[in-house]
């Protein structure tokens, strides 16, 4: 089968497309026909090796996690899913998703009326938004500011975190102010003054969940009167800070969850935006533009 793979860390050109072979599903795993693969902020870092010390990675690798497409086959002790159905899970270790066939062990059924690239913007997007929200506590009559608002993370936490109830203050590039409100916040613009913009939209500022790691920590803190309630997934700067840091794993990873937002997507009640689609061969070119940042949604890889 063709697959994307590094041998080297390094930039995206170390990504290149190789023949690899077919890989055979173990007990509780399917294989899967890929339809579309997410590509991830965290998929540019462990390539270039800035993860190592969170996610060590053994090379040559095959990078991506989400991964939505046809079951191929399935192992032994599988009897949820059958070959044939649409399904959209994580891909396990240490093979990726960026390849013709990936191998899984948590994957939700596809509902009638998702397509496989919108399932795609799911799993990793998905568990980081709900995480963050958890970890934060946010509830009803809370106000709470989310940093990188219109990405694929942002996208999902800002719709996730209006439904519980709670005022949403969107931080996102000039570009992307309507796409935020458009999800149930108020925008802003990132960077200098933000702290002002912020204060002028709200009296009190409850919860900060950063999503996009592109230095709005100390104006957080600022905001916040401390680091209490603050949380990143991106920003390498949160232990100096005094900030939690929070990077998922596999054992964060739920089906059930999972196959709640997809059936919300299915019926309309939760946005999923696919930025772009690239073909395997792009893949360098796919994780050139989601490192640039400003991305609206999610990019994905189409086989």
């Amino acid at each position: 089968m063709k697959a994307v793979m590094f041998d080297t860390f390094g930039d995206p050109e170390v990504l290149h497309l190789a023949d690899v072979p077919l890989p055979d599903p173990g007990p509780g795993q399917v294989r899967i026909r890929v339809q579309a693969s997410g590509v991830n902020p965290v998929d540019s870092a462990i390539r270039s090796g800035a993860m190592q010390a969170i996610f060590p990675t053994a090379l040559p690798k095959i990078p991506g996690v989400d991964v939505a497409g046809v079951v191929d086959e399935v192992g032994e002790h599988v009897t949820d899913v059958a070959v044939g159905e649409p399904v959209v899970g994580w891909a396990d270790p240490p093979a990726g998703s960026y390849a013709e066939y990936a191998l899984a062990s948590q994957i939700a059924r596809i509902p009638t009326g998702l397509s496989f690239a919108d399932a795609a913007t799911l799993p990793t997007a998905g568990e980081a938004a709900k995480r963050g929200l958890d970890l934060l506590g946010v509830r009803a009559g809370e106000t709470v500011v989310i940093h990188g608002a219109s990405g694929s993370v942002g996208t999902i936490a800002v719709q996730l975190a209006v439904a519980r109830g709670a005022t949403v203050i969107g931080t996102a590039s000039e570009d992307n102010q309507d796409y935020v409100r458009s999800l149930g916040a108020i925008p802003v613009l990132h960077g200098e003054g933000l702290v002002d913009q912020v204060r002028a939209s709200s009296r009190q500022v409850d919860a900060v969940l950063d999503v996009a790691g592109k230095g709005a920590l100390p104006d957080s803190i600022v905001l916040r009167g401390g680091t209490d309630r603050i949380i990143t997934i991106s920003d390498p700067a949160a232990g100096e800070l005094g900030v939690t840091f929070s990077a998922g794993t596999p054992k964060d990873w739920s089906t059930g969850d999972l196959a709640g937002l997809a059936e919300l997507a299915a019926r309309g009640d939760l946005t999923t935006t696919v930025a772009g689609t690239y073909p395997l061969e792009r893949a360098a070119d796919a994780q050139r533009v989601s490192q640039a940042g400003h991305v609206r949604g999610k990019l994905v890889l189409t086989p």
